[in-house]
C-alpha cells in the first residue's frame, strides 16, 4: 500500500538524516545550483519588485523603533497588510551588506531562487515519507523543478514563490504532525502554518484543514480525546501567535486591523483588466468559472496533469470503496487532503468571485498538491501494470515527456514565464498573444531595453510609459546604456497594451519606434538631435485648441500638452495624472472593453521631471485612427477632478459621399446657391457643379436660441451663436 503507516522510512524522519544514500537528490541539487549560477544574470526583477521592498523596510523600521510612521512608506492597502516574513529577511540582508542598484535585485533573485530550492528539498522529503521510495521522491523533486513558469518566477517573484515553498514545507509539517501525533510535532506545525498565513492570508485554508482533521480524531476514549484536544489547541495557539508576531502592522490594534486586513485582502482591489480566451475581462467582477482550470491546463506540462488526474481518480476510488477507512488518520486521508485542496480553492475563487489575475500565479501554491497527486498516479500505474515491458514503457514515456519540457525550457530561455503547453493552440505566437495576457510582470522589458541599446549604440533613446515604469530594469544594463536610455514616460501611442509579439526589427533612425512584447506594446522615441525641443517649438508656433492648466495643441492624430513654468513636482507623487476620453462617431469603433462606457479611455501620466525643457512640461498622446466625435480631457487628483475641458475637434475624415446621397433623398430646407438639408442636429450644404475655388467658400451661420441663457457666456452680447466656417 502506498505510504503504509508501518513503512520504515528511517532516512526521512528528520532533515539531518539526508545522507550519501540520497545521492540522486544531491546530484539534482548540485546540477540545479550550477544552472542557476550560469543563468542568474539572464533573469531580473519583476514589475512588483520595487513595490515589495518597502514591505520589508517598514517591518524592520517599526521593530527598530520608528513606530507607526514606518508603515507610511508602504502605501495604501493591500500592500500595508502583506506579510513581511520573506521581505524582511531580504531587506535585512540588503542593509547588512549595503547593497545598491543592480546588486539589490540580483540578491533578491538569488535568495528567492535558493528558497525555491529549499521547497524542492521538502517536496523530496514529503514524497519520501508518503511513498517510501527514493526514486518516487526524486520524481517529485524533478516535477517540482520542471514547471517552466514556476521555475522562471522562482528568480524574480518574491510574492507567489515564497508562498508556494512555505505551502510545501507546511504540508510536510502537517504529514509529520499527524504521523507522530505528539504535542511537539503539532506545535512545530503551527509555527509553520502561522508563517504560511503571514505570506498570504489564503494560508488559512491549511489552518482550517488541520483543525478539521483533528476534529475527525475526537472519536476515541477520554485520554485519547484529551490528547487530541490538547494537540489541536496547541497547534491553533502557536499558529495564531506566530502569525501575529510576524505582522508588526497588527501590533497596535490586533483585532481592528485584522478585521480591516480581511476586508481589504478578500476584495483584493485591482481595477485592471486581463486578456483571457481572446476577451478582456475585469477580475474585480470575478473570473469566469473556468479561469483557473484553463490557466493551469494550458501552462502546466501535460504529463504532470495527466498523472495528477490518474492519482486523483485512484485516491477517490479507494476512498469510495472504503469511506470509513478514508477518514482515519493515515496515508489515504492525507492523499484526500491533497485532492481536496485544489478543488476547494478553485470553488472558493468562483463562489467568492475572488479578484484573480496575471494567469494563476496567485494560486501557484496549488502546484504542491498537484505534483504529489501526480507522483501518486505514477505509483498507482506502476503497481497496476503487469509485466516488465509495460512498466518500462510507461517510465520511458514519462522520461520522454519530461525531456520535452526540458527542451521547451531551454528553447525559450530566459522567458519560461511565457510557457504554454502542447494543449494550447500555438500555431503562431500571435495566436497566443491575442488570446492570453502573457507577461504580467513585464519581464520582457529588459530584452527590449537591450535590443534598443544595441540598435542605437551612440544615440539617446526616449523610453515610453510602460517600459520606464520598471526602474530596476535599468540596473541590469551597463552604465553607458543606462545613461542613454532616457525616461520620457509621457510618450504614449494609441495602440493598446497586451496585443503584440516582440518584433525583431531594430529602431528606425528617427520617429516612433514600437517594441512589441508578448504581453505589452512598448514604445520609444529615438532622438538623433533635439526631438522634445523641436516639439515644444512647433507647439508654441501654433494657437492651442484650448487654454487650461495645460495648453493643448493638435498635430494630425496627436495631442501635445504644454505648460510653462512647470513645477518640479505636481499634485501626484509620480506626476500629473491626466484623463483623456475620446468619443467615436460610431460606437462599434471602440475596443470591446470600452463600449460599455461609450468612450475610449486614454488616461495617462505626464511625468514632470522627465519631460521638462527650459522649465516647460511637454506631453504627447496619440489619438485613435477612427473618426472622432468629441474629446474631453482634464487632470485627476486623489480629491477628484482638478480641471476638465472639452477639446473642439473636427475629425478630418467624414463620409461626404454618404452625406450627399442622404441629402439628395430629402427635400432641402432652403434652396439658394447651396441647397441646405437638416438631419437631426446636422446641417448639410450641397451644390451641384461646385468648382475647386468655390470649395473654399466662407459661410456664416448664426444660431439664435429660444433662451438667451442657453448661449455661451461670450456670445450673449450678440444674441446668437456664431458658427462661421469654411
Amino acid at each position: 500500500m502506498v505510504g503504509h503507516e508501518g513503512s520504515r522510512v528511517s532516512v526521512a524522519s528528520s532533515l539531518p538524516r539526508l545522507n550519501a544514500a540520497h545521492w540522486p537528490l544531491w546530484a539534482v541539487g548540485a546540477l540545479t545550483l550550477l544552472v542557476a549560477a550560469f543563468t542568474l544574470d539572464d533573469y531580473h526583477g519583476s514589475y512588483d519588485a520595487p513595490h515589495q521592498r518597502p514591505i520589508g523596510m517598514a517591518a524592520l523600521d517599526y521593530l527598530a523603533g520608528d513606530g507607526e510612521r514606518a508603515f507610511d512608506q508602504v502605501g495604501d492597502p493591500p500592500s500595508l497588510y502583506y506579510g513581511a516574513a520573506f521581505e524582511a529577511p531580504l531587506m535585512l540582508i540588503e542593509r547588512f551588506f549595503g547593497l545598491e542598484g543592480r546588486s539589490i535585485y540580483l540578491s533578491r533573485n538569488i535568495l528567492t531562487h535558493l528558497f525555491f530550492l529549499v521547497g524542492g528539498v521538502f517536496c523530496y522529503l514529503l514524497a519520501l515519507r508518503m511513498f517510501n521510495s527514493r526514486w518516487l521522491a526524486l520524481l517529485a523533486l524533478v516535477l517540482f523543478l520542471l514547471h517552466p513558469r514556476i521555475y522562471a518566477h522562482s528568480f524574480n517573484n518574491s510574492k507567489d514563490i515564497p508562498f508556494l515553498v512555505m505551502f510545501m514545507v507546511s504540508l510536510w509539517l502537517v504529514h509529520r504532525a499527524f504521523r507522530r501525533d505528539t504535542l511537539g510535532a503539532f506545535l512545530l506545525c503551527g509555527a509553520g502554518v502561522g508563517l504560511l498565513v503571514n505570506l498570504r492570508i489564503m494560508g488559512v485554508l491549511l489552518f482550517a484543514a488541520v483543525l478539521a482533521l483533528r476534529a475527525l480524531d475526537l472519536g476515541g476514549g477520554g485520554q485519547e480525546r484529551k490528547r487530541v484536544l490538547l494537540t489541536g489547541a496547541g497547534f491553533a495557539l502557536i499558529a495564531t501567535l506566530t502569525y501575529y508576531a510576524s505582522m508588526p502592522v497588527l501590533y497596535t490594534d490586533p483585532v481592528g486591523r485584522f478585521a480591516e486586513l480581511l476586508r481589504v485582502l478578500s476584495a483584493h482591489p485591482w481595477d485592471g483588466f486581463s486578456l483571457f480566451r481572446g476577451e478582456w475581462i475585469y477580475p474585480r467582477d470575478g473570473p469566469p468559472f473556468d479561469y483557473v482550470p484553463m490557466w493551469v491546463g494550458i501552462t502546466t506540462p501535460p504529463a504532470t496533469l495527466l498523472l495528477a488526474l490518474a492519482g486523483g481518480v485512484a485516491l477517490a476510488w479507494r476512498a469510495l470503496r472504503r469511506p470509513r477507512h478514508a477518514l482515519r488518520n493515515g496515508p489515504l486521508r492525507f492523499g484526500l487532503l491533497l485532492l481536496a485542496l485544489p478543488v476547494a480553492t478553485v470553488a472558493a475563487v468562483v463562489v467568492l468571485e475572488s479578484n484573480t489575475f496575471g494567469g494563476w500565479r496567485h494560486l501557484y501554491f496549488l502546484y504542491a498538491p498537484l505534483l504529489l497527486l501526480a507522483v501518486w498516479g505514477v505509483h498507482w500505474l506502476a503497481s497496476s501494470l503487469r509485466g516488465r515491458w509495460a512498466g518500462a514503457g510507461a517510465y520511458a514515456l514519462l522520461g520522454a515527456a519530461m525531456a520535452v519540457t526540458v527542451v521547451s525550457m531551454v528553447r525559450i530561455h530566459p522567458f519560461q514565464h511565457a510557457y504554454f503547453s502542447l494543449l494550447t493552440d500555438r500555431t503562431t505566437p500571435e495566436r497566443l498573444v491575442f488570446r492570453y495576457a502573457v507577461d504580467y510582470f513585464q519581464i520582457f522589458g529588459r530584452a527590449a531595453l537591450a535590443d534598443i541599446a544595441e540598435a542605437h549604440p551612440s544615440r539617446s533613446v526616449f523610453l515610453s510609459l510602460v517600459l520606464n515604469d520598471v526602474p530596476h530594469e535599468r540596473h541590469f544594463l551597463n552604465p553607458d546604456d543606462r545613461k542613454r536610455l532616457i525616461g520620457a514616460r509621457d510618450f504614449r501611442s494609441g495602440e493598446r497594451n497586451f496585443l503584440q509579439l516582440r518584433a525583431s526589427q531594430p529602431c528606425p533612425a528617427d520617429g516612433l519606434y514600437v517594441v512589441r512584447l508578448y504581453a505589452s506594446t512598448h514604445h520609444c522615441m529615438v532622438d538623433p538631435v533635439d526631438w522634445l525641443g523641436g516639439l515644444r517649438r512647433e507647439a508654441l508656433a501654433r494657437e492651442p485648441l484650448l487654454r487650461a492648466a495645460y495648453d493643448i495643441h493638435r498635430d494630425g492624430r496627436q495631442l501635445t500638452y504644454l505648460r510653462d513654468d512647470c513645477p518640479p513636482g505636481d499634485v501626484e507623487p509620480g506626476g500629473t495624472r491626466l484623463f483623456l476620453h475620446v468619443v467615436p462617431r460610431d460606437a462599434s469603433d471602440l475596443p470591446p472593453w470600452s463600449r460599455e462606457h461609450g468612450f475610449d479611455n486614454l488616461d495617462h501620466f505626464l511625468r514632470v521631471g522627465t519631460a521638462r525643457i527650459d522649465g516647460d512640461c511637454v506631453g504627447v498622446v496619440r489619438l485613435p485612427d477612427y473618426p472622432i466625435a468629441a474629446v474631453r480631457t482634464g487632470q485627476l487628483t486623489d480629491d477628484g477632478v482638478l480641471w476638465e475641458a472639452d477639446i473642439p475637434f473636427a475629425d478630418g475624415a467624414p463620409d461626404y459621399a454618404a452625406a450627399r446621397r442622404d441629402a439628395l433623398a430629402r427635400e432641402p430646407l432652403a434652396r439658394s446657391v447651396y441647397d441646405i438639408y437638416l438631419d437631426g442636429r446636422a446641417l448639410t450644404y450641397l451644390r451641384d457643379g461646385c468648382t475647386e475655388a468655390e470649395a473654399e467658400t466662407r459661410f456664416f451661420l448664426h444660431v439664435v436660441p429660444a433662451e438667451d441663457g442657453d448661449l455661451p457666456e461670450h456670445r450673449r452680447e450678440h444674441g446668437f451663436d456664431n458658427l462661421d466656417f469654411t
